[in-house]
């Protein structure tokens, strides 16, 4: 940090396994990445290519080789998990994973629909070959799934060998924990929270109104997604009690001025 002040909250250091900051590359260009990657790094933990951006990426080798230069690692959204497993050439993914250098891998299931043991297996098997973030929750916010099943199926995720279950928001956080105007389904996630370990979620929380109430939940070292990269140094701050929503939030409460 640039300077020191007091009754600052105890933001874990990277590498981070709790309080972690994903964020969603959606098309940024190699010198956008490497400019982003020079003021960002220190906050970012983790790079989505959302959806099925790095099939259509130009030089995303060379985008790739400006994440890991900075020790960030990086992977492909979970629609283009699902891209290969439709058509039945989840070997081939494997193979891109291997050819790119991508050690996390994402499996999801929202946009195509995998009974829940078969998601497991896949899970199970893949987490052999890399870190696996497993997505929960649908991207058809007319599915409303109830919070036993949340529970239900995160908890069988993380059993069957994913290392975080990512809850579902979309990119634009109306679908999944959220409603369609953006507004946490806080009873949902309240529930999710009495049996599943926060350290263990990933938020999607792409929205300021969002990522404030999982700080104001959990606290500052919650695992938030979907954060768009020009947001990043906003988040952090408002991690640490930097901005306005979040001044008193760590502040010793007999302070006064």
């Amino acid at each position: 940090m640039n300077f020191h002040l007091s009754q600052m909250p105890a933001r874990n250091p990277k590498p981070r396994t709790v309080g972690i900051t994903m964020v969603m590359d959606k098309g940024l260009s190699v010198e956008d990445a490497r400019n982003f990657m020079s003021i960002a790094h220190p906050h970012v933990d983790l790079v989505k290519l959302g959806f099925g951006t790095s099939f259509v990426t130009p030089n995303l080798k060379d985008k790739l080789e400006v994440y890991r230069s900075f020790g960030v690692p990086v992977y492909f959204g979970g629609t283009l998990f699902e891209a290969f497993l439709i058509r039945k050439q989840l070997p081939d993914y494997i193979e891109v994973c291997k050819q790119y250098g991508i050690e996390f891998i994402e499996v999801s299931d929202g946009s195509v629909s995998i009974p829940h043991a078969e998601k497991c297996r896949h899970i199970e098997m893949l987490s052999k070959v890399g870190t696996v973030l497993s997505e929960v929750g649908s991207k058809d916010i007319t599915h409303i799934i109830p919070p036993y099943k949340w529970i239900e199926l995160m908890s069988a995720e993380l059993q069957a060998g994913a290392s975080y279950v990512i809850a579902e928001a979309r990119e634009a956080g109306n679908a999944g924990i959220y409603r369609g105007s953006g507004e946490v389904r806080e009873g949902l996630v309240q529930e999710i929270l009495t049996q599943v370990p926060h350290e263990k979620i990933i938020w999607e929380a792409p929205q300021k109104a969002q990522q404030l109430y999982f700080l104001e939940l959990i606290g500052c070292n919650v695992n938030l997604g979907n954060i768009a990269p020009s947001e990043i140094i906003a988040l952090e701050a408002m991690r640490i009690g930097l901005r306005g929503d979040t001044f008193h939030l760590f502040l010793n409460k007999e302070l006064s001025i």
